[in-house]
């Protein structure tokens, strides 16, 4: 196909249609149906707050709409097309169907309002005329008119498309026009029985009758007046510029509906009493018109019958939209329901549906359930609208560009507004909408191939909130606290031989801290070795899941230890807290890293880093039901940091009912002082330690420590003892060798002295 030939295809409607389509169902058949029965069951001020909050849902939807579509091409299936391509196909298609059958059922209702419109013409006839019993039997009838008025309307579309659809509404435009002038010069103020009698003298602005109607009923049943400014959208397929013309028609169209009911609301009512105006069963804008006793049905039929037409003509293509996005389960059903005709592609086997659908409503004959209805679809498919806009906003993709931008807050309150109103209006429909719709996702999600959601949006959302946190926490002032909080950073090569050391770190950040796990990988960085550490750490992070655990995990590219220590140190803390603890771990049985971990000593604590050193046995973390603290007068300043990593681990529910037992080690003159100040720390500290739990043991000068500590915790599942730093520097590896008779080992090296309040 050449570029002229769809350069032809392409040009089709401009803003006009749109703006029109959007205005003359906005004024439509709840207008001249249902607004007076409004004003005499809430009273002026309650329409008015009907009005402004059907307005709050519609204008922000309408921005969102207008946004949206300056940002990307809105082809066939308008609203459907927005949502899908932006929530993607599972989501998408959900409310999607949502929308095609509040267009649907939007056939019906339009249609049943039409014949409303003939109404008064067959009392006339009958009580005036003489007519057959059959013809008085078919004249009582709703469906009389309703269903041939649907076949003609449908052939209409069928036949001549959308071109003739769109001349059509020019007509019906006009006409409403000229109702609404005749409307506004009426001076008649009437009663219940369209009397016309003479207005009071002093206006009640909060009149209703004695028995009304719920403020949320009534809500319910209007709020479908509002919702016409989207009508437009589901044209963007014929449209030449869908970008310029759906902002341009949908917002004109929603602000002058506005202004013009808040009007007509005036109108009515210093124009007929509350009575007069809460019968439903009189054409009260007839009573008050200028000639409106053929004026006003003849509008209410031009109104309804051109929104039943825009939405004969959108319904079918938004089905046509989801067929062939092959959301149906069935491929014959995708292929039928997607299939034009005619050069303009004119849906035709999804007219036939949405004709079924409206017929099945029709033949229930109650305009007020069918408007209830409506409602719920609609609130469901704005709310989507607005969502997408506010999360849109956050996300900062750069891909979303509209020259017409909405504001955040605005597509915020609309998104809250319509999920909201739902409960509100009918608690039982909007129930039974939701369930509806989880069980539509759920199938469609089993047989669709596109998994795509809200991740996308959401991941862009959680992006922009954690780079602004950043920002914010880096150039904040820093808050001086006493209180320490893990940050911590560990460094493992055997991550796929042992787990201990991730498992201490997820324990510990968990609640009360962050972690970081880096497994290096040893050599250089290449193409490679790069590939190799980006599959090692997706493999990570599928295992990490398993445990439900909150560490942030990376992978690393690095010749030497000493390398890696030195880069991870420089890590900006992911948190936005700087990290302050390092995690080494090695094997007991086969320490090959030790020496690693103590050549590196002297770079470690070149910066205030605090040093954990866990040395795991076969025993791992036994039944995790027993920690022992060691404590002895050459490392105290470590004390306080050993007890508050025991007092996190115990914090984690794999820890549950696990007991702290300090042990300490002092000589024989020292050892009543030491326990008093422990028994204080313990107390001022508020820790899970009672006192019975600290035992303190007498060190004879010639008794070798690590032997004590054998004997003594040869059960514990974690013994944690602190140790020096000139220590290491003297001795090297042996201070951690030794203890091969007991369970895991946490060495703990504090930078400063840590302050338990």
């Amino acid at each position: 196909m050449s570029a002229n030939s769809l350069q032809e295809k392409n040009a089709g409607f401009g803003t006009a249609p749109v703006f029109f389509t959007a205005i003359s169902t906005i004024l439509g058949a709840i207008m001249f149906l249902r607004f007076g029965y409004a004003l005499g069951n809430v009273g002026f001020w309650g329409t008015i707050g009907i009005i402004i909050l059907g307005h709050m849902v519609t204008i922000p939807t309408a921005m969102a709409i207008a946004e949206i579509a300056t940002n990307q091409k809105v082809e066939g299936g308008g609203e459907y097309y927005i949502i899908s391509r932006s929530f993607g196909l599972v989501i998408g298609s959900t409310i999607g169907i949502a929308l095609y059958m509040s267009q649907a059922v939007s056939v019906a209702f339009y249609i049943m309002a039409f014949a409303e419109a003939f109404h008064s013409l067959f009392d006339w006839i009958l009580s005036t005329y003489k007519v057959h019993w059959i013809i008085e039997l078919l004249l009582g009838y709703k469906q009389t008119v309703s269903i041939p008025a649907l076949f003609l309307l449908t052939s209409v579309v069928l036949t001549k498309g959308a071109d003739l659809g769109i001349k059509m509404l020019y007509a019906v435009v006009g006409i409403l026009f000229f109702v609404m002038i005749a409307f506004f010069l009426g001076g008649n103020y009437v009663d219940a029985g369209g009397v016309i009698v003479e207005a009071p003298q002093r206006l009640d602005l909060t009149a209703k009758v004695l028995k009304h109607e719920d403020f949320w009923l009534v809500f319910a049943i209007i709020f479908p007046a509002f919702t016409g400014m989207t009508a437009g959208v589901g044209l963007s397929g014929d449209l030449k510029n869908p970008s310029r013309s759906i902002p341009l028609g949908t917002l004109a169209g929603t602000i002058t509906g506005m202004i013009i009911y808040v009007f007509i609301a005036w109108k009515l009512t210093t124009s007929a009493t509350p009575a007069a105006l809460a019968d439903t069963n009189r054409l009260v804008m007839a009573d008050v018109a200028w000639q409106g006793f053929w004026l006003i049905p003849v509008g209410l039929a031009a109104a309804t019958i051109s929104s039943a037409l825009g939405s004969l003509m959108v319904a079918p293509r938004t089905l046509q939209a989801i067929a062939r996005d092959s959301i149906f389960p069935n491929t014959k059903v995708n292929t039928w329901l997607a299939k034009g005709r005619g050069k303009n592609d004119e849906p035709f086997n999804s007219s036939v549906i949405t004709i079924a659908i409206a017929i099945v409503f029709i033949g229930m004959g109650e305009i007020d359930f069918v408007a209830k209805l409506i409602s719920m679809f609609f609130m469901v498919t704005y709310g989507s609208l607005c969502l997408i806009s506010f999360l849109q906003h956050f996300a900062a993709d750069p891909s979303y560009r509209p020259s017409f931008r909405s504001k955040w807050f605005l597509s915020l309150l609309g998104a809250l507004m319509c999920f909201g109103l739902m409960f509100l209006m009918q608690p039982t429909y909007a129930i039974a909408s939701v369930v509806l719709l989880i069980l539509v996702y759920f199938i469609i999600n089993i047989t669709n191939d596109d998994k795509r959601n809200l991740a996308a949006i959401f991941q862009g959302v959680i992006f922009q909130t954690s780079r602004q946190l950043q920002v914010f926490l880096q150039k904040a002032e820093k808050e001086k606290s006493s209180s320490w909080r893990p940050s911590i950073i560990c460094i493992s090569k055997d991550s796929f031989q042992r787990i201990a050391a991730f498992d201490l770190l997820r324990w510990m950040s968990q609640k009360y801290g962050f972690g970081t796990y880096i497994h290096q990988i040893h050599g250089y960085l290449s193409r490679e070795s790069g590939e190799s550490a980006f599959r090692m750490k997706e493999q990570l992070i599928r295992d990490a899941e398993k445990s439900n655990s909150n560490v942030y995990i990376d992978t690393m590219v690095a010749p030497s230890m000493t390398s890696a220590i030195a880069q991870v140190m420089q890590f900006p803390g992911i948190s936005g807290k700087p990290n302050n603890l390092l995690l080494l771990e090695y094997a007991k049985l086969h320490p090959d890293n030790l020496e690693d971990i103590v050549s590196n000593f002297n770079l470690i604590k070149a910066i205030d880093f605090d040093l954990m050193i866990l040395a795991t046995s076969e025993r791992g973390f036994g039944h995790r039901k027993e920690i022992h603290i060691w404590i002895t007068s050459n490392d105290y300043e470590n004390a306080n940091l050993m007890i508050l990593i025991a007092y996190i681990l115990v914090g984690h529910k794999d820890w549950e009912g696990a007991a702290i037992k300090i042990m300490a080690l002092y000589p024989d003159e020292n050892l009543e002082s030491e326990k008093n100040r422990l028994l204080m720390l313990i107390e001022t500290g508020r820790l899970p330690i009672s006192s019975h739990n600290i035992e303190l043991i007498n060190k004879n000068p010639d008794s070798d420590t690590k032997n004590i500590i054998t004997e003594n915790s040869a059960g514990a599942d974690l013994t944690i003892m602190g140790f020096r730093s000139e220590i290491v520097s003297h001795n090297g590896k042996e201070v951690f060798e030794g203890y091969n008779d007991i369970g895991n080992i946490l060495f703990v090296n504090s930078a400063m002295q840590k302050k338990i309040k």
